[in-house]
C-alpha cells in the first residue's frame, strides 16, 4: 500500500543544480530504508544515496559523494535529493525506493519492495 511519487526532474545545463522530491504515502509508523537510484539508457541501475528514517544514517555512492545530498522532511513525508554541479553523465531516470529494513552495507544491491515511477534528469553541454 506504500506509494512513492518522484518529481523535480528537468533538463539543465552542465554545472547546474536540481532538487528531486519523493513524496511517500500509505506507510506505517516504523523505520524504512529509503534510497535514490538512477538508470541511464543501456546502463545498469545505480544506487545514488540512501537514508534510514529512524536514525541519522546516510549512505552515498563513492563517485557522487560531495555533489549529491540526501535528506528528509518527516512532517511532509518527503525524501529529497540535492544535486549540485551536474554533469552530462548524471543524465538518467531517477527513482526512489523503500523497504521496511534498516539500511545495510548492501543498500545499493538490495531488492526493495516499493518503487516510484521515476523522474527524468537530462544534463546538456
Amino acid at each position: 500500500q506504500v506509494q512513492l511519487v518522484e518529481s523535480g526532474g528537468e533538463s539543465v545545463q552542465a554545472g547546474g543544480s536540481l532538487r528531486l522530491s519523493c513524496v511517500a504515502s500509505g506507510y506505517t509508523a516504523i523505520d524504512y530504508c529509503m534510497v535514490w537510484f538512477r538508470q541511464a539508457p543501456g546502463r545498469e541501475r545505480e544506487g545514488v544515496a540512501a537514508l534510514d528514517t529512524g536514525r541519522p544514517t546516510r549512505y552515498y555512492a563513492d563517485s557522487l559523494k560531495g555533489r549529491f545530498t540526501i535528506s528528509q522532511d518527516k512532517a511532509k513525508n518527503t525524501l529529497y535529493l540535492e544535486m549540485n554541479n551536474l554533469k552530462p553523465e548524471d543524465t538518467a531516470m531517477y527513482y526512489c525506493a523503500a523497504d521496511t529494513i534498516a539500511c545495510g552495507t548492501n543498500w545499493a544491491e538490495y531488492e526493495y519492495s516499493y518503487w516510484g515511477q521515476g523522474t527524468q534528469v537530462t544534463v546538456s553541454s
